[in-house]
């Protein structure tokens, strides 16, 4: 997994070579900063991105070049869980179906 934190020092400190895009796994960005190291260029963006990795939220870092947060993916995996759990109480005669509509409409609402 990818961190904010590796990511800015990569950038820092050998940002005029792309290291940063090979860690981020943009490759082909970081054979064009190798390519055109000699012309300042690559050393000018990756100043900027440097910048911006600065500000970036952990939660947007993660959505961009970890594929979404791990929150996110074991929220869903607990949801799927909880409607698997009251289905079968449901199936068992513990709720009613009044309650069992109730309940799944609430936790695939927070999916």
């Amino acid at each position: 997994m990818k961190t904010r934190t590796g990511a800015i020092l990569w950038c820092f400190f050998l940002g005029w070579a792309g290291a940063h895009k090979f860690y981020l796994g943009q490759s082909g960005w970081g054979i064009a900063y190798l390519l055109f190291c000699w012309t300042g260029i690559p050393s000018f963006a990756a100043f900027i991105e440097f910048i911006m990795l600065l500000v970036m939220s952990d939660a947007e870092f993660d959505r961009k070049f970890n594929g979404g947060t791990p929150q996110a993916t074991a929220s869903v995996r607990d949801s799927t869980a909880a409607l698997s759990d009251l289905k079968r109480l449901y199936d068992d005669g513990v709720i009613t179906a009044e309650e069992y509509e109730e309940k799944r409409k609430k936790l695939l609402k927070n999916i």
